[in-house]
């Protein structure tokens, strides 16, 4: 574990250098600090921060040059010790351009801050749409496009959001900040424009300087588009500081919470109960007692569906109700063997019986990911199999308290699905860095596959012999490998951050302090077959 972490960090390292020492050198000259340097002023000190999506791109876009953390940071973290995400163009980076994982990034930070009802900060410095790929960014409904509609949506909804234009600011991008509910510009570096001197000339023949066309006085002072003009990066960072103090606050969703304590042990001594390979068990209750508060956990049905844990808990304080795979080796009832890791009739059946309870009372959900899927085999399939795990996807999918995940180890097929995968909505989910997610393991995805293509030159007349077939097995088998890695789901925002297991408290804690601005809705489970 110490040597996953260190490589994910050492990536990191390199992810944080944005474009490059050079670009970063010239955006100094131009008197103008990098992303990371604005959200470090900007945030308060010594308070924790969250990072959304800095594996965003990650080994992506390598014939356009590599689009690091998606060429913009996300951050939650406090200003003021106001809770508050934080979006700022990494302008190192192909001069803050879009790619299509910009959108993606931007859309899921939007999605945080409409959830949690978190005030959102924009630090805008982007040359706008990366034109080589503007189809793959620009029409659909997830694209460019919906960030403006979720603009509005926010505004609607009265979930404050601040815009600094702190460079360039061009073409559609330009509509981020003007909908926003206040608009600084930083004088002689930020500009905000329909159309840039080039195609203004182009369009109308008019010859005009950018500053003319869209700087600090003309908006300041002519225009009227922005509200604040700010004569420096440092002045505007301290004004949006200004800005969030005078902000009321939200009314809670209520969810309990009492004074923290430490878990049971070290936090270290999770590198030890968690194996260095997928496929061997653990202790989970164990892992779990390492993850909250004094070690204490209320187990629910602690004797039926045993290859499931959930248990009533408190993290960092916070009442929770956590649903997590027991890795172990377990006896049911009848004295017959069930697999760790897998999902049976009971287990669901338990499974969803506590996440019904949990929403009926009001208590956040953590999904802990350590599954390989739904029990196979005609005796399941007899005991109704698939109508156990519907019930349990149907309540995770309805559900209304907020949710939270972090995928430990494996997180395969339909498993993934009803321990809240990222299509069931989490609030967040995180990956540790042993995290698998496909639809089942490289080896058994290698076999079926390699089956099919044998049986297809089979009937070509063309079985390949031994030695061909290892070659065809090996060589599926790596390159689904590489597809369940979480760097590749991280790359793609299936997962929101990877990170040391250290730090899993920390994110479960701030995910429900943020979750706590938003009121819960009503839960309606709609129809579960019991």
């Amino acid at each position: 574990m110490h040597l996953a972490i260190g490589k994910t960090n050492r990536l990191l390292d390199k992810i944080y250098e944005g474009g490059g020492k050079k670009s970063v050198e010239k955006l100094h000259a131009q008197g103008k600090m990098t992303a990371r340097e604005r959200i470090e002023y900007l945030l308060d000190e010594g308070k924790p921060q969250l990072e959304v999506g800095a594996f965003a791109g990650y080994e992506m876009y390598a014939e356009h040059g590599g689009c690091p953390a998606g060429g913009v940071v996300v951050m939650i973290g406090y200003v003021r010790g106001r809770q508050c995400i934080v979006v700022a163009n990494d302008a190192t980076v192909k001069a803050g351009a879009w790619f299509p994982i910009t959108g993606k990034k931007n859309l899921r930070a939007q999605e945080i801050a409409m959830e949690n009802r978190l005030p959102i900060i924009y630090l805008v410095d982007s040359a706008g749409v990366y034109l080589p790929m503007q189809d793959e960014i620009f029409p659909d409904k997830e694209h460019f496009g919906r960030i403006f509609r979720n603009n509005a949506r926010l505004s609607s909804a009265g979930i404050p959001q601040i815009a600094a234009i702190m460079g360039s600011c061009v073409a559609g991008g330009a509509y981020l900040p003007i909908m926003s509910d206040e608009a600084l510009i930083v004088e002689g570096t930020g500009s905000v424009f329909l159309a840039g001197p080039y195609l203004v000339k182009a369009a109308i023949g008019e010859d005009v300087d950018q500053e003319t066309l869209g700087g600090a006085a003309t908006h300041s002072e002519i225009s009227g588009v922005t509200d604040y003009k700010m004569p420096d990066d440092k002045t505007c960072l301290d004004t949006i500081k200004d800005l969030v103090d005078k902000m009321g606050r939200f009314e809670t969703a209520g969810f309990d919470r009492q004074e923290s304590r430490p878990a049971a042990g070290a936090p270290e001594d999770m590198f030890s109960i968690f194996p260095d390979s997928s496929g061997k068990p653990y202790d989970s209750l164990e892992l779990l007692r390492r993850l909250v508060d004094g070690g204490e956990l209320t187990q629910y049905k602690e004797h039926y569906g045993k290859t499931i844990i959930c248990a009533y808990a408190r993290i960092d304080g916070w009442a929770v109700g956590i649903v997590a795979n027991n890795r172990q080796v377990v006896k049911n009832a009848k004295g017959e063997i069930q697999f760790g890791g897998v999902i049976y009739s009971d287990s669901a059946d338990k499974a969803t019986r506590f996440i019904l309870n949990c929403n009926q009372k009001k208590i956040p959900l953590v999904f802990l990911h350590d599954v390989t899927g739904f029990m196979v085999g005609t005796r399941s399939e007899h005991g109704g199999i698939i109508k156990d795990g519907a019930k349990m996807v149907n309540a995770v999918a309805n559900s209304t308290v907020p949710k939270f995940s972090v995928v430990l180890g494996n997180s395969y097929g339909a498993g993934n699905y009803a321990m809240c995968g990222k299509a069931y909505d989490p609030r967040l989910i995180v990956a540790w860095p042993t995290a698998k997610i496909a639809v089942m393991g490289g080896e058994q995805s290698a076999k079926v596959l390699t089956q099919i293509q044998v049986a297809s030159l089979k009937k070509q007349g063309e079985a390949p012999d031994p030695k061909a077939e290892k070659e065809l097995f090996e060589k599926i088998k790596n390159r689904y490998d590489a597809q369940t890695t979480p760097y590749y789901a991280a790359a793609r925002l299936w997962v929101d951050a990877i990170i040391d297991p250290r730090d899993t408290r920390q994110w479960i804690s701030m995910g429900i302090e943020a979750a706590n601005n938003a009121v819960v809705e009503k839960f309606n489970p709609g129809v579960i077959q019991v």
